[in-house]
């Protein structure tokens, strides 16, 4: 009996000194310091301040959208919707078609996927040094609803429409007719058509019948792979050049808005053993040459920051995966992070109580996710910071735990906006 009765007083002094835990949908108490919060029957009214940047290229710089390593899992993987059509003459011979259209094009998508997903070694003189960043997006070839037995992949059979002329007065690259009568899913999925040469412009000795390309109004136009008889692979190189030029990658001698890209004309296809295309080849996607297989920091993150852009119009090619909430997607912030871009995440964000995180421009939380606030951590919404949903639903909540005095804490700077939130921050001293 007596040791019962000591180990009582033991468990009570023990729940004394113990700091209580306790876990709650944040509010207004917890921020600090306090700051009004926009909800979003504000943002209706015209005196509402004007956040600059949201969706729009001035939320961050490129440099704000180049993947870090060290946080991969902070720049989700990006999937581009695509189908692809073969145009053909009425006789079927003149490109690939049914099962040997299928094997093409499964060939042609997973050798493009390859170089996106381990990106490769830019070619560089010996004294420049530059890393290899992850591409963070692929394409996924898409199939209509309608037909899903074709799975993506369409025959066409049309004398009138068949054709692709790149070079000569008769030219029609530029020429969407092809579009207009065969595109399927266009508001939603990239279509991208394979075209032979007209025969005409291929018994011209003047004319490169080849492989080309073209991006226009949309959609992607390329030629010459069924003329060449080379593989799938071979061609790689042009889709993924094409889909650059779809999130606004400019050809790098240009004034391409990249430091890091190779400039001026490249003088050489591939590299040699001998001057001077031992060392001046380029391997970059958005020049001209063998391989088109490297992405620098900055086309990287170009590409990022459009596919992160609300009103840019392409991004309606991006399968909506940060819609509905995929917990395997949690992001965990232990150390002291920025966001300065925009970002569409999938699942939830925990803050751990050595973590800080700043958020500085638009980011879009899944349905039913939370930010969860362990205590210690710190949630810091910049000036231009926004959460929401970009979809039609609504994210959970901000939610803070907190052990005796210690909490999660949520710091404001001016007036960022929250909304399509189901449990805002309330003011439980005004209930």
């Amino acid at each position: 009996m007596r040791k019962y009765l000591f180990f009582l007083l033991f468990l009570s002094i023990f729940q004394a000194c113990t700091p209580q835990t306790y876990r709650r949908y944040a509010e207004v108490k917890d921020v600090h310091p306090t700051s009004p919060v926009r909800t979003n029957s504000e943002t209706n009214n015209s005196q509402s301040p004007v956040l600059v940047g949201f969706g729009s290229s001035t939320c961050g710089t490129w440099a704000d959208y180049v993947p870090d390593t060290n946080y991969l899992d902070h720049f989700p993987i990006r999937e581009i919707r695509v189908n692809i059509h073969f145009m053909n003459t009425s006789d079927s011979a003149s490109n690939y078609y049914g099962n040997e259209a299928q094997r093409f094009a499964m060939g042609w998508l997973s050798s493009a996927n390859n170089d996106l997903k381990d990106n490769n070694p830019s070619w560089l003189p010996s004294d420049r040094k530059m890393p290899t960043i992850p591409t963070r997006y692929k394409l996924n070839l898409t199939s209509h609803p309608d037909y899903p037995e074709h799975k993506g992949i369409y025959d066409h059979f049309d004398d009138a429409l068949f054709y692709y002329i790149h070079r000569g007065k008769n030219r029609n690259l530029y020429d969407q007719r092809v579009f207009e009568k065969y595109g399927l899913q266009q508001d939603s999925v990239l279509n991208i058509f394979i075209m032979p040469h007209h025969p005409d412009s291929i018994t011209s000795p003047t004319y490169n019948a080849t492989g080309v390309g073209v991006a226009i109004g949309g959609g992607i136009k390329v030629a010459g792979f069924y003329e060449t008889g080379q593989p799938a692979w071979a061609f790689r190189g042009i889709l993924n050049h094409e889909i650059g030029h779809i999130f606004s990658l400019a050809h790098s001698w240009l004034n391409d808005g990249c430091p890091d890209t190779p400039k001026g004309k490249n003088p050489c296809w591939n590299r040699t053993k001998t001057a001077p295309c031992d060392t001046a080849a380029t391997n970059n996607v958005m020049e001209y040459n063998a391989l088109q297989n490297a992405w620098t920091p900055c086309q990287i993150g170009r590409v990022q920051m459009r596919m992160a852009n609300e009103q840019y119009p392409y991004r309606k090619f991006l399968a909506r995966t940060w819609c509905e909430i995929n917990p395997k997607r949690t992001i965990t912030i232990a150390d002291s992070i920025s966001w300065l871009g925009a970002k569409d995440l999938e699942g939830h964000i925990i803050i751990q109580p050595t973590g800080v995180l700043r958020i500085n421009c638009r980011v879009s939380l899944p349905s039913k996710a939370n930010i969860i606030i362990q205590p210690g951590g710190q949630l810091i919404l910049g000036p231009n910071a926004k959460l929401h949903n970009a979809c039609t639903g609504e994210w959970d909540g901000i939610i803070i735990e907190g052990q005796g005095k210690v909490a999660g804490q949520i710091i404001m700077e001016g007036k960022p906006l929250i909304e399509d939130i189901k449990h805002p921050l309330s003011d439980t001293q005004n209930q």
